[in-house]
């Protein structure tokens, strides 16, 4: 996907979390994220667009703190969130491609740039599904070819990480297919960060197979639904291992 698009979708879902969460109310509760109200939502969502713009727009090159939030309610802390989204969208669509700053992921797009974009279309994405979770609305349309997108960089990016927790005592593989974009992505799990392999021609055998749309894979492996039912075939107990420990 090209960067303009990326930041298409951050304008478009930043904007849409803010509708629902105002539709919601701050104090409702957000079954997808236990413990969390609509007000954390906020506060977490907006600190997040706010740290990634201070790699962009400041050209930072090592880690920065993470920003703590205000603590305001109500009105104030949708208009602090709207600020901070707008301030976002405005800093990736004024920055040249070929900027250089920090990213985090060991797969990434071609630039630092292309990374933030991508980054936060797909954070925001997921927490515009939260707080549709909070008004008790089904879950928006995610175009598949960015939700095939979003599922790549769970499993080639975050799960590549040291700090993922998604490990088994023995080798198991877990086989993870888009039936409406045809991507399919094979996930060796181990007492080792997974590695993952883009498509099914390694000759893996999987333990377990993951099949539906890219808009329900994009949702259940991030959590915010069940993954369970007829698109899990195989060792049911590596879609559990994943619901248990694959938390970001």
């Amino acid at each position: 996907m090209e960067i303009i698009s990326y930041v298409k979708t951050v304008a478009r879902e930043g904007e849409q979390l803010a509708d629902i969460a105002e539709r919601a109310g701050t104090d409702s509760l957000v079954p997808t994220c236990p413990q969390w109200r609509v007000a954390d939502l906020l506060r977490h969502t907006g600190s997040v667009h706010r740290w990634a713009t201070g790699y962009v727009a400041q050209g930072l090159t090592e880690r920065a703190p993470f920003p703590d939030a205000p603590e305001l309610v109500g009105a104030e802390l949708l208009a602090w969130f709207r600020e901070g989204h707008a301030t976002l969208v405005r800093t990736l669509s004024g920055t040249s491609a070929d900027a250089h700053c920090w990213t985090f992921l060991p797969t990434a797009p071609p630039s630092p740039l292309a990374f933030w974009a991508r980054r936060q279309a797909h954070e925001t994405t997921v927490h515009r599904m939260d707080a549709e979770a909070a008004l008790g609305v089904p879950f928006g349309a995610v175009d598949p070819a960015f939700a095939e997108d979003g599922v790549d960089e769970l499993l080639t990016g975050f799960h590549a990480r040291p700090q993922s927790r998604v490990r088994t005592a023995e080798p198991r593989v877990l086989r993870v297919r888009a039936s409406d974009t045809g991507a399919v992505w094979t996930v060796h799990l181990s007492q080792e960060p997974a590695r993952t392999v883009r498509g099914d021609a390694d000759g893996a055998e999987a333990d377990c197979t993951l099949t539906g749309e890219a808009s329900w894979l994009y949702s259940a492996l991030w959590n915010r639904q069940p993954l369970a039912g007829p698109g899990v075939t195989g060792d049911a107990e590596l879609a559990r291992l994943w619901v248990d420990t694959a938390g970001i």
